[in-house]
């Protein structure tokens, strides 16, 4: 994903030291994040903390997530490389990215077209080629491509929108912010030949997840 002209691996490095020493341990995980240029994903002004382990905003009221943040539902996910993923919640494309270096195709939905835009262009920077982008509601998912081995929602809503449960395959599993605006529980999903089984992973704060199952805009 990166040329010969990049001179930001050394800050990736640091970055992956600091997230192994918060307990990152999946070798896939940290490859990716060692390997994606998180600078090619946020605008120029903050360029110079691309590699900081904080998130930074991209515009629109919306944000760049705390890498930790990712990598603990990357980590999650269990990821193994022939997956095909749908994320809900694009935004600035550096998490599609991750994505892309951990699954065999990944599907994004964004619902903001400026965000979608931008996040087209980084990825094509960064070489990412198994990526698809619709601009459109991600509370309804993308049916013509499922069943998704995984489902990642990058953004907090109020209960798991159907449509997202009814497009994840069996054996599948999906990570969601579920809760109220500003402070949510991030909650592992899994689809079993008994039902849905949902288990909390810990606290998080992502912006809201805005449509039809989500809250209004």
């Amino acid at each position: 994903m990166t040329g010969s002209r990049d001179t930001y691996g050394g800050y990736r490095a640091r970055l992956v030291e600091q997230l192994r020493a918060q307990g990152i341990r999946d070798l896939a995980v940290l490859r990716a994040f060692a390997a994606t240029p998180r600078h090619l994903f946020v605008p120029e002004a903050v360029r110079h903390r691309a590699y900081e382990d904080t998130a930074l905003p991209i515009g629109i009221g919306q944000t760049i997530s705390q890498p930790f943040t990712q990598a603990r539902y990357l980590e999650t996910l269990g990821l193994g490389g022939k997956e095909r993923v749908l994320e809900i919640g694009t935004g600035s494309g550096y998490q599609t990215a991750l994505l892309a270096a951990l699954a065999e195709q990944v599907f994004t939905i964004e619902r903001m077209r400026p965000l979608a835009e931008g996040a087209q262009a980084a990825l094509r920077a960064a070489g990412v080629t198994n990526v698809s982008v619709l601009v459109g509601d991600g509370t309804l998912g993308w049916s013509a491509y499922a069943p998704y081995h995984a489902i990642l929602v990058a953004a907090g809503g109020p209960e798991i929108p159907p449509p997202l449960v009814e497009q994840l395959a069996p054996g599948g599993r999906m990570i969601i912010p579920l809760g109220a605006k500003g402070a949510q529980t991030l909650t592992l999903v899994r689809r079993t030949a008994e039902g849905i089984r949902t288990a909390p992973i810990g606290e998080a704060r992502f912006v809201p997840l805005v449509g039809e199952h989500g809250f209004d805009a």
